[in-house]
């Protein structure tokens, strides 16, 4: 079913590469306008470009961890294209750092941009969209945190819970104006990021702790995210979709065994 939002005006995030520029990518393919917030400026611009350009893509550059960063992208889109019908919040950022290392000021980082900035996208957008009783708010967690987690993400563990909180809550207060607000719980996804930040020997042990047997890619999450912010989930708000392959479903690793071999 092509088209599943046409017409629509999103902002997106966190989505100069990897699963952000995944779900500008199927956004647009399905007739979505989309403004594009990251600080990696040139790989936004990269990203713009192949979408289309300045008819169906922007680009603001934005640290989502600052309040007025927040609000100016969601002026762009309706400055540039008349109105915001979807937020998507990507952003995040996960140092790898024991509990006993982390200093305060990196802990900080982590909370402002990953959960202050949750917060602040939604801030942001929740006045135009209750102008138009109409919204879909799509958050970013992960299954590191909520579900699992692991030693050096301490941090990013709590943001990811946090952020499953604050779902909730904006998806009750929100849910008199028109406006659903979601999440993605995603597991390991083979983005640019995984392939420079760990070792092909790291890739292939994620990869058979997956009973699919395989890691995610980007648009694995981005069609997660389409159907949230479709007409197809306008009965579903305040939850989260794991998107992980199975990864969190053993109780240990012999999910491979057959009962009757065992």
């Amino acid at each position: 079913m092509p088209g599943r939002l046409e017409g629509r005006i999103a902002v997106l995030i966190g989505a100069a590469r990897g699963i952000g520029a995944a779900i500008a990518e199927r956004f647009v393919e399905e007739g979505a306008r989309v403004v594009i917030g990251d600080m990696e400026v040139e790989a936004a611009q990269a990203t713009v470009t192949r979408l289309g350009g300045d008819p169906v893509a922007r680009f603001v550059k934005t640290d989502i961890s600052q309040a007025d960063h927040a609000e100016r992208i969601v002026q762009t889109a309706q400055d540039a294209f008349g109105k915001l019908d979807i937020l998507v919040q990507n952003a995040g950022i996960y140092p790898w750092t024991l509990i006993e290392n982390t200093d305060p000021e990196e802990w900080d980082r982590v909370m402002a941009v990953n959960l202050k900035g949750t917060f602040l996208a939604a801030k942001a957008a929740l006045d135009p969209m209750r102008r138009n009783g109409y919204g879909r708010m799509v958050f970013t967690s992960s299954i590191t945190g909520p579900r699992v987690t692991s030693p050096g993400h301490g941090h990013y563990s709590a943001t990811k819970a946090g952020i499953n909180g604050f779902i909730k809550s904006a998806a009750l207060e929100f849910s008199g104006d028109g406006i659903t607000v979601n999440g993605v719980e995603p597991g390991n996804i083979l983005t640019e990021g995984m392939q420079a930040s760990r070792s092909p020997e790291f890739i292939r042990m994620m990869e058979q702790a997956v009973p699919l047997g395989r890691l995610g890619t980007p648009r694995d999450i981005a069609h997660t995210v389409l159907f949230l912010a479709s007409e197809e989930a306008a009965y579903i708000t305040g939850t989260t979709i794991v998107v992980d392959g199975g990864q969190t479903l053993p109780e240990g690793h012999d999910f491979k065994i057959k009962p009757s071999r065992a």
